[in-house]
């Protein structure tokens, strides 16, 4: 504390000196300025000499204007780093995973510090000739520097800009500022520059340059360098080696030798250029390493350790120490094997689809049901992009926000099976439409949520009013700016995968908050826990109505079972989740969670150029059922040579496939051949199915429904009545049959009396036919009348009643054919 108080008086002392000095110096030039213009006046000094002189003294004027300016943004640069300016963004972090593996580092590496005079000397005079060969000259700033960097740029045609600022200058923008670029920060940069000189040695500077540069792939300094990139100590590299790590302080993304060799060796042979131009080596010295450039090591899938993550958490880790602690230990929430599995299902899926789809990028975050984030890919490829797309990129959600906002309804009173109508919207000049652009009048919420109905959601908002579905949004956890317009329930905000990934958490948590965490403890450098998180982070609170929330899982689980996600359906396990498409396809997205994980998957591209039809039932949701099944796999024990047949017993019963059919029946937004495909049963089985719903239309066979505790009756023709009044046709979503039924004793109904114009047009026709083919009129017996009215319906045949294993049932005749359903 007393070393911070005499470092402040110091700066009192400073600041006092520099008023008193600005003041005698003004009062000097002003009398100066009052003798010099009576001296003109007295000489009569005119012409080109006046003119002179008087450039002269306005260009003294302005650079002590500006000298007075320098210093006075330099003593606020000052007092802004005064205390702890050696620790200002020296973190150095280690990570573990949840078993306390090693994974990575972030920040400045402590124990990898290799101090100046252990430097190979080549390594040493490449990165002078090549960031500032006057260091050891110059005062901080390089003025001579300044203007041959000047004269080079205002002459050069093609090429880079050749920088002005020397190492110190470097360094200090390294431990004191951003990266912005104004000219506050550059004359608060060079006054720093003259601040570290007069305060440290020319080789501590250079070694703390050495130590504190960041050299690409999350490596800083030139130790943590040459051993990712060349697998040994920046003591034992060669001169091509040293030249390529000289090489990576300009620009370390465009010239990391893991990225793109070639322009890391073109880079290492500008620096041997600079080396022989600076003086330092000769041209026949140079001449082996040109002919033998460096390789690198093979670094194969970094995102193995989870680099992408380990990103992410390393902000996390800074936000949590604050400034208290820079030397840090810390326990992460991932799990390598479903990383590793994350990774490999997106850049599989983008290799042999990307193309096709025009899509190039892609992330995925899945995360336990209170926010422990197990795995989270930000882009298809660390090496080329720490761009970290599942975080840091707001995207357009799509009808994967949709849940949201019937949420919101679901809390103003509506049910899944209340009652709404597709029909056009128009707000203003904005009028949404339907993917199919069709409308199906009326229907229920859950049926407009599994088929991702636009008008409804839109509807839904402006009843219950967008302060509502906001507010239900951040309830959830939702971090992002949200505005109340008209667009807003489909999905037209910014959102980044994990933000949304954390309210599909909350959801699958019951209405309990699940705010994404990555991190479990903290250890300072003497093994102290700093950090806990169950011990430090408010207890989970509740934010939804659970009841609400079960409506709305309810809801979601219909959407995969035979909505627009059926593609991600595993089988397996019950899934829950909801797709998401953008206007022009920019974006696709799929999420959804299980009894166990949550998963949030996100296709598109970095400039926003739209895929080729791109959807998110398609790509993200098979990406999440492949994830899905590989997670439950390496963390739950999944057997795969079980998995197909309890798949099957789970997916492929009769009750799935009437739905389906009936679905089809009612809208062709789903495909016989799709439902096939994304839901594996088979095209036969739907066809037979349909087939027997239309036949059965004739046989009145009413049977007991039940749907949220109401009681309603449905037959064989798919009347649905409620209390005795006809409520629509069709198997509804939202209905499943109260229990097993007995074996159905099917009715065969007497021919229906036909038209009786119809019927004397067919009597005259037939008396021609008669005449005709002079037939005599013999009395037609009735065993032949009642032979030709004979209703063409076949008695029923032997009925077999099947069931799969979660207790769905059916009755199937020997011709394959469902003659009604039980559950």
């Amino acid at each position: 504390m007393s070393k911070n108080n005499g470092f402040l008086n110091h700066l009192l002392k400073i600041d006092s000196f520099m008023d008193s000095a600005i003041y005698s110096t003004g009062k000097f030039f002003s009398n100066f300025w009052r003798g010099f213009n009576y001296t003109m006046s007295f000489m009569r000094v005119r012409g080109i000499k006046r003119f002179f002189i008087e450039i002269i003294s306005d260009g003294l004027t302005l650079a002590f204007v500006g000298l007075i300016g320098f210093f006075m943004l330099g003593q606020y640069a000052l007092i802004d780093v005064s205390e702890g300016w050696q620790l200002y963004q020296k973190y150095s972090v280690t990570f573990y995973d949840k078993n306390n593996n090693l994974i990575g580092h972030r920040g400045i590496r402590h124990d990898s510090n290799v101090p100046l005079e252990e430097l190979p000397e080549n390594m040493l005079l490449a990165a002078l000739a090549t960031e500032d060969r006057n260091f050891y000259s110059h005062v901080g700033v390089d003025p001579m520097g300044i203007g041959r960097a000047l004269i080079h740029n205002i002459q050069k045609t093609s090429g880079n800009n050749h920088g002005a600022s020397t190492i110190t200058q470097q360094l200090a923008k390294m431990l004191f500022f951003s990266s912005e670029q104004t000219l506050e920060r550059k004359i608060k940069e060079a006054y720093m520059a003259l601040w570290l000189e007069a305060n440290l040695t020319k080789n501590e500077i250079l070694n703390l340059y050495f130590d504190r540069t960041y050299m690409g792939a999350g490596n800083f300094g030139l130790e943590a360098a040459a051993q990712y990139y060349f697998g040994k100590s920046v003591r034992d590299v060669n001169l091509a080696e040293a030249a390529m790590l000289a090489g990576l302080f300009k620009a370390p993304s465009n010239y990391a030798p893991h990225i793109n060799l070639g322009a890391a060796r073109g880079r290492a042979n500008v620096v041997l250029t600079n080396m022989v131009n600076a003086g330092f080596l000769s041209h026949g010295d140079v001449f082996d390493a040109r002919a033998n450039p460096a390789s690198v090591v093979n670094r194969r899938n970094p995102e193995n350790k989870g680099e992408y993550f380990i990103d992410w958490a390393f902000e996390e880790a800074k936000k949590i120490a604050n400034n208290r602690n820079y030397v840090l230990h810390v326990k992460t929430t991932i799990d390598l094997d479903l990383q590793a599995a994350a990774r490999q299902v997106i850049q599989d899926n983008l290799r042999q689809n990307g193309e096709k789809y025009n899509v190039d990028q892609a992330s995925l975050v899945s995360m336990e049901h209170d926010g422990a984030v197990l795995a989270l890919i930000g882009g298809k490829d660390y090496r080329k992009s720490q761009f970290n797309r599942a975080v840091n990129a707001g995207r357009q959600p799509g009808s994967s926000f949709k849940p949201l906002v019937y949420l919101a309804a679901l809390n103003y009173g509506y049910k899944p099976n209340s009652r709404v109508i597709d029909s056009k919207v128009q707000i203003k000049k904005w009028s949404p439409k339907n993917y199919n652009r069709r409308y199906i009048g009326r229907t229920t919420l859950n049926n407009a949520l599994v088929r991702s109905i636009n008008s409804i959601p839109v509807k839904l908002a402006l009843e219950i009013g967008y302060k509502n579905v906001i507010s239900t949004a951040k309830d959830l956890g939702i971090d992002a700016k949200l505005v109340a317009n008209a667009s807003l329930p489909l999905g037209t905000a910014s959102i980044s995968v994990l933000d949304l990934t954390g309210a599909y958490a909350t959801i699958a948590n019951g209405g309990t908050l699940a705010q994404p965490y990555g991190i479990y403890e903290i250890r300072n450098g003497t093994g102290d826990v700093i950090y806990k998180h169950d011990r430090d982070e408010f207890a989970a609170r509740v934010v939804a109505n659970p009841l609400k929330v079960a409506d709305l899982k309810y809801m979601l689980g219909n959407v995969v079972s035979y909505g627009t996600g059926t593609r991600a359906n595993l089988g397996f396990t019950k899934t829950y989740g909801k797709t998401g498409t953008t206007q022009s396809y920019r974006d696709a997205w799929f999420m959804g969670f299980t009894d166990h994980l949550v998963t949030g998957v996100w296709y598109g591209n970095d400039n926003y150029t739209p895929t080729k039809r791109l959807t998110g039932g398609n790509l993200p949701a098979m990406t999440f059922k492949t994830f899905m099944t590989d997670a439950y796999v390496a963390r739950y024990g999944l057997k795969l040579d079980s998995l197909e047949y309890t798949a099957q017993a789970n997916l492929i019963t009769p009750r799935n496939a009437v739905i389906t059919a009936i679905l089809e029946a009612e809208s062709r937004d789903l495909a016989a051949e799709t439902a096939a495909l994304q839901a594996e049963i088979p095209v036969k089985l739907i066809k037979s199915t349909a087939k027997t719903i239309k036949n059965a239309s004739r046989h009145k066979n009413i049977i007991t429904v039940s749907s949220l505790g109401k009681k309603s009756t449905h037959n064989a023709g798919g009347i649905v009545t409620l209390n005795g009044k006809k409520i629509g046709k069709g198997l509804r979503n939202g209905f499943k049959v109260s229990k097993p039924l007995k074996r159905p004793k099917i009715k065969i109904t007497k021919k229906p009396k036909k038209n009786k114009v119809a019927k004397k047009t067919k009597v005259k026709k037939r008396k021609k036919v008669i005449q005709k083919n002079k037939i005599s009129k013999k009395k037609v017996t009735k065993k032949k009348v009642a032979k030709r009215n004979k209703i063409r319906t076949k008695k029923p045949k032997k009925v077999t009643r099947v069931s799969s294993r979660k207790g769905n049932s059916a009755f199937i005749n020997a011709s394959g054919q469902i003659i009604i359903l039980g559950n």
